[in-house]
């Protein structure tokens, strides 16, 4: 997951940006609100973490302005902790609202409990191929395409690991726990191929010896 962190604080960014990665994060750091709208304007990120003061503005313009249209999940963390504060961010649609001081724990505590509510309405899209992981369904176009149960559970793992390799062997181990059937590499290859007739697009990557990937940009 990549975090935007908007917090002009550098000794509190250093500190959380080391927690955050440490936790399997990756973040991006800015200090202002120019330089958050400039970032935005070009990169995709998947939750921010916003100051309310900055040095150039306020964080609460800066949501509502550049951020809420864009549907990011954002939790405001801030020395602002009066009621009225609290109640406008979330109003404003925030996903949480955190007050200095605050326990870093705590905190990556609440960005899983963002992503956990992210995950049940997920769907993922790649090129013209959108896989709606909650009622597992895949449409190109908008057009649903008609997948066998086992091609579907196959293609969510690929979904379900995007922009990483897995792994024939991962593969195999899967559909065993999915079927109890013992299938071998070859076995692998054909519903791959099947997987690819149907899609009739050219998102999944054969990684040779390996396995296969899907990228998202």
């Amino acid at each position: 997951m990549n975090i935007l962190l908007v917090e002009d604080n550098e000794v509190l960014a250093k500190g959380l940006i080391y927690s955050l990665e440490q936790s399997g994060f990756y973040v991006i750091h800015k200090i202002n609100v120019k330089d958050t709208i400039e970032y935005l304007k070009n990169n995709k990120v998947d939750l921010i973490i916003l100051d309310i003061s900055l040095p150039d503005g306020n964080g609460f313009e800066l949501y509502e302005k550049n951020i809420k249209d864009k549907e990011i999940a954002t939790i405001f963390l801030t020395a602002k902790d009066e009621e009225d504060d609290i109640v406008k961010g979330l109003e404003l649609g925030a996903e949480d609202y955190i007050t200095k001081p605050f326990s870093t724990k705590e905190l990556i505590a609440r960005i899983n409990k963002v992503v956990l509510r992210e995950k049940k309405n997920f769907a993922i899209k790649v090129k013209d191929i959108e896989f709606d992981l909650d009622k597992m369904v895949v449409y190109k176009n908008r057009k649903e395409i008609a997948l066998t149960s086992l091609e579907l559970k196959i293609l969510c793992l690929l979904f379900s690991n995007l922009n990483k390799v897995v792994s024939r062997n991962d593969i195999i181990d899967k559909v065993w726990e999915w079927t109890g059937n013992d299938i071998n590499d070859n076995t692998v290859t054909v519903y791959l191929k099947r997987i690819r007739e149907k899609l009739n697009t050219d998102i999944i990557t054969t990684i040779k010896g390996i396995g296969y990937r899907v990228d998202k940009e």
